[in-house]
């Protein structure tokens, strides 16, 4: 069945022992996780991680893994990041078991309203289904502001929004940068302080997370000297490239149904217009551009790419960043040959 903003709280902070699958997804993937974790604690449920492509080969394997009783008889949430398509039959043979022992949640980014995993999710009984939209700026900044209450910052307006941009208005980023800047500037809940701008300045770093988070972007973008430029600020001790190549597909899956809407004839505005509140608003002209440059063809061969990728990746044990980097070179070379 499908959530909205009112019963979802309620739906992970008092979980209905009969729901066995949730799926959340959405542009604001920080939040879907954010509601996942709750869920997680409410259930009291250790998480347990399954693959969408293990589970493409093997879909009996979600009913296997619900069904099992743990080791040492605690619960279990069975957690599947990202969540696509690939994952329709073991859902739907975990909604039909006799009988399970653990829930799944399902990651996803944005889905089409065609997706069959998020149709599956929305008609099902004992399923739940919830979309996670970006907050415009204003919107960001009073989260951020929001946020800077829990770890004791009072964080005025112009502050926030500061934060906000330079995350990406991804809650889990501002998250983790308010809690650095609340024990620089010695603040916590029992001890509020106020947070100004020359503490960001202060603590501020020539790399930020949210350099990781662009990398995708400009890859697609054909900014060559700009990802450059941002693998070149990775730390030193090596990238984690799985997240960046999911952000990568995150795009693509985004990209992909609004370009066949104007191979279709849709004009390209009509399509932007559409897309709503699913974009960040400082996404907007870069998802614009975006749909300039590549053709469904050409997202469809970057999709598959980079999901071969991703699972050589996931067994290797040298080194990832050479290989992505390589990767997005690669279609960021693709993109400015379209572009000229």
């Amino acid at each position: 069945m499908k959530a909205n903003r009112a019963s979802i709280r309620r739906a992970v902070d008092q979980p209905d022992l009969k729901v066995r699958f949730y799926l959340f997804l959405g542009q604001d993937e920080a939040q879907s996780r954010a509601l996942a974790t709750a869920l997680l604690e409410s259930l009291g449920a250790a998480k347990f991680a399954l693959s969408a492509a293990a589970l493409k080969d093997r879909p009996a394997l979600l009913v296997d893994e619900a069904a099992a009783l743990s080791l040492f008889g605690e619960r279990r949430l069975i957690w599947i990041e990202p969540a696509n398509n690939d994952v329709v039959d073991a859902v739907q043979a975990l909604l039909s078991a006799d009988s399970i022992e653990s829930p799944a949640v399902g990651i996803a980014g944005a889905l089409p309203k065609s997706s069959p995993l998020l149709k599956l999710a929305e008609s099902a009984p004992a399923a739940i289904a919830f979309t996670s939209y970006l907050p415009d700026a204003d919107e960001a900044a009073r989260i951020v502001a929001d946020l800077g209450r829990r770890v004791g910052l009072k964080v005025s307006l112009p502050v926030a929004a500061r934060i906000a941009e330079s995350s990406g208005a991804d809650q889990a980023i501002a998250m983790r940068e308010l809690e650095k800047l609340a024990l620089y500037v010695g603040a916590s809940p029992n001890s509020p302080r106020e947070l100004e701008h020359q503490a960001v300045d202060a603590l501020g770093a020539d790399y930020s997370e949210s350099d990781s988070r662009h990398l995708a972007d400009f890859a697609l973008l054909g900014e060559i000297s700009e990802l450059v430029d941002a693998m070149g600020r990775l730390p030193k001790g090596g990238v984690e490239a799985i997240p960046v190549i999911r952000s990568l597909q995150r795009r693509i899956m985004m990209l992909a149904p609004a370009r066949a809407r104007i191979e279709r004839g849709e004009r390209i505005d009509t399509v932007m217009t559409s897309l709503g509140k699913s974009l960040f608003w400082k996404d907007k002209d870069a998802v614009k551009q975006m749909l300039r440059t590549w053709t469904a063809d050409g997202l469809a061969t970057a999709a598959e790419r980079a999901g071969a990728l991703e699972r050589s990746l996931m067994f290797a044990n040298a080194p990832t960043g050479e290989a992505l980097g390589e990767e997005l070179l690669a279609i960021a070379r693709k993109a400015r040959s379209v572009a000229r």
